[in-house]
């Protein structure tokens, strides 16, 4: 079990608040799902052990249990376990375990594929996550990360980071009604009207705007909410994951990848060394 001494204790906390008051179900859809693990497929889990590490309410889990692994474990250290079991019961894939702890001190007998999506810019320490997934990844096993880029987040450094900073402090219910409601609002029309057409290409955020268009106004809400709760966030540019491939021993070279994504995330991964 987690502990209240553990150091991302009051990340895991504020995010626990999000996830435990969202409707049932996952937040994100298939497409969503199967976009944010390429190039991992369903191929690559059928019949395999699975581990997610910072699984919050089981958004990513629930979409996992149909690709048929053979059997799934979510580690998260808030009270977001919670939701996530009642979210993994409602899909009717039993050989599922949510174990509530740190994922950066999570040892578990070793899976064939895992991964961490949304949870290492949160950490105080990201590297100690990454060497998490690592530890965890069996020999010859896949891992797959993502994270939020430096690159391509300007607005979102200089502009809505900043605001993080304050209203993180405050009561949840308050950031995501008083304060992410009224400041997603102009970004929802903006979203909206530039992914019409690719003249607006060289605008701020247009390919992740794009994306994002494609969904309503609780998602952008939600998302916004989701930046503004937490008291930790990093931009991770792409220089420091590939100093993480580098200096991190147990990764297979050859088959580590680094991709950018709606220009403004890498996702990243690879083969642990058989």
């Amino acid at each position: 079990m987690s502990t209240a001494t553990a150091k991302d204790q009051q990340t895991a906390d504020a995010f626990a608040s999000s996830w435990n008051n969202l409707p049932q179900g996952s937040v994100y859809t298939a497409d969503q799902f199967e976009e944010w693990f390429l190039p991992v497929t369903k191929k690559n889990v059928e019949g395999k052990s699975v581990l997610e590490l910072g699984c919050g309410n089981g958004s990513l889990l629930t979409h996992m249990a149909s690709w048929s692994p053979a059997s799934i474990e979510g580690v998260d250290l808030g009270e977001s376990v919670l939701s996530c079991k009642k979210n993994m019961e409602q899909t009717g894939y039993k050989n599922f375990k949510i174990t509530q702890h740190d994922l950066t001190t999570f040892a578990g007998p070793g899976y064939d594929l895992v991964y961490c999506i949304g949870v290492l810019h949160h950490l105080k320490n990201p590297k100690d996550g990454f060497d998490s997934v690592l530890k965890n990844t069996k020999p010859g096993g896949r891992f797959h990360c993502w994270v939020y880029a430096k690159e391509g987040n300007a607005v979102i450094i200089y502009i809505v980071d900043p605001i993080r900073k304050l209203v993180s402090k405050l009561p949840w219910w308050f950031t995501k009604y008083c304060v992410a409601t009224p400041l997603v609002v102009p970004y929802f029309i903006y979203a909206k009207i530039i992914s019409q057409s690719s003249i607006f290409k060289k605008l701020p955020l247009y390919e992740y705007s794009c994306w994002i268009s494609k969904r309503g106004f609780s998602f952008f809400r939600h998302v916004a909410f989701d930046q503004l709760v937490t008291p930790q966030t990093a931009y991770i540019p792409k220089q420091t994951i590939e100093e993480w491939f580098n200096t991190t021993a147990g990764i297979d070279k050859s088959s580590t990848y680094v991709i950018f994504r709606n220009g403004n995330s890498w996702k990243f991964g690879g083969k642990k060394t058989a």
